[in-house]
């Protein structure tokens, strides 16, 4: 069973929204999580072949300059999939990251075997009165510690491996399961908010077989 607490946590910042209109990655954060214990951290910017913005650079911190001396996309994109290796895959907003991680991994001729699971949309299930479903928000609203800035990719990893971790302990003593299988979070992602009891009673009454 692939157990949700055994995970890499992911988080890019990007050029722009869409690698689909050219949008390349300018930097990679993970976190590997083991048995719900954080065992390795990636993180590195990359230069993509061209400026940003000035709203991205506003937005990340991330400059110009700072790109200049990083390693090509396709040298960092190598070491990150080795990285990954065969572990399913997190992060809040998941489209937006497993998009850019195909498209940057397609321009390498490397692919990974891992699945993912988006954070913000189980949280959506979870934390259904919270103000929103954006990661500081739900942060703030699980009282996790902020010790850093966003929008850079190691520190939101690390802030969405800490949610996501607090959301298997949420699910463990609301719904009196010893453990969470990674398939179950990502059908919790589909289920609709007003079934998410019935959701978690039917796993345990019948839990996850290998």
């Amino acid at each position: 069973m692939p157990n949700a607490n055994t995970v890499v946590v992911i988080d890019f910042e990007t050029t722009g929204l869409s690698p689909g209109v050219g949008d390349r990655a300018i930097e990679i954060g993970a976190v590997r999580i083991e048995d719900g214990e954080v065992t390795a951290r990636f993180q590195e910017l990359m230069n993509p072949g061209r400026r940003v913005s000035g709203f991205i650079e506003s937005y990340t911190g991330i400059t110009n300059a700072m790109l200049t001396d990083a390693r090509p996309c396709g040298e960092v994109m190598q070491d990150f999939a080795e990285f990954i290796g065969g572990y399913n895959l997190v992060a809040h907003n998941a489209s937006f990251d497993k998009r850019f991680l195909d498209a940057e991994l397609q321009r390498i001729s490397m692919v990974y075997s891992g699945h993912f699971s988006c954070s913000m949309l189980t949280a959506r299930r979870i934390f259904q009165t919270a103000p929103d479903h954006k990661l500081g928000t739900l942060v703030e609203h699980m009282n996790i510690p902020v010790e850093g800035v966003f929008h850079r990719a190691l520190y939101d990893s690390e802030m969405t491996a800490k949610l996501w971790l607090a959301m298997l302990d949420n699910i463990r003593e609301h719904y009196v399961l010893p453990a969470i299988d990674f398939r179950q979070m990502q059908k919790l992602a589909k289920t609709p908010k007003h079934a998410v009891d019935s959701f978690w009673k039917a796993c345990r009454q019948y839990p996850a077989k290998e």
